[in-house]
């Protein structure tokens, strides 16, 4: 090869390998609760989380309304049942339920610790996190 040809070659490698580079050190996007709150639940829960999304006349039974999670539970917001309840685990006894188990729906992407009562961090799906987050901001 001519040296023309080599500088070339690396002139052309070097930017494509530090483009190769930062895109493995850019921080990760931050998972957006409200995002996939309207992908999965809005249908049914509304915009709002009241119970009224469109898919909600279809229902036999009318969704929860999910602002008043708070005020069921004594003022409190119940961060691991609210959790438990979205993946589905509190509701596969549960043959009766309509809403589907939507962990599997929440599984990809990265894992965080939530401390799930008694000082006991639990490795959890950082989509089911924010998700269960996004309700919390929905409180009355």
């Amino acid at each position: 090869m001519t040296t023309n040809l080599w500088k070339t070659l690396v002139l052309l490698a070097v930017p494509a390998g530090v483009a190769g580079v930062a895109a493995c050190t850019r921080p990760a996007d931050t998972v957006s609760g409200r995002e996939i709150y309207q992908d999965y639940c809005a249908a049914c829960h509304g915009d709002s989380g009241k119970g009224d999304g469109p898919a909600a006349a279809g229902l036999a039974k009318k969704p929860a309304d999910l602002t008043g999670i708070s005020a069921r539970n004594g003022g409190q917001f119940p961060l691991v049942k609210v959790m438990s309840t979205i993946d589905g685990y509190t509701r596969r006894e549960d043959r009766g339920s309509k809403m589907p188990e939507m962990g599997p729906f929440l599984q990809e992407g990265p894992v965080v610790m939530v401390d799930t009562g008694q000082g006991v961090s639990t490795p959890t799906p950082e989509r089911l996190v924010a998700l269960a987050e996004y309700l919390r901001s929905l409180q009355k």
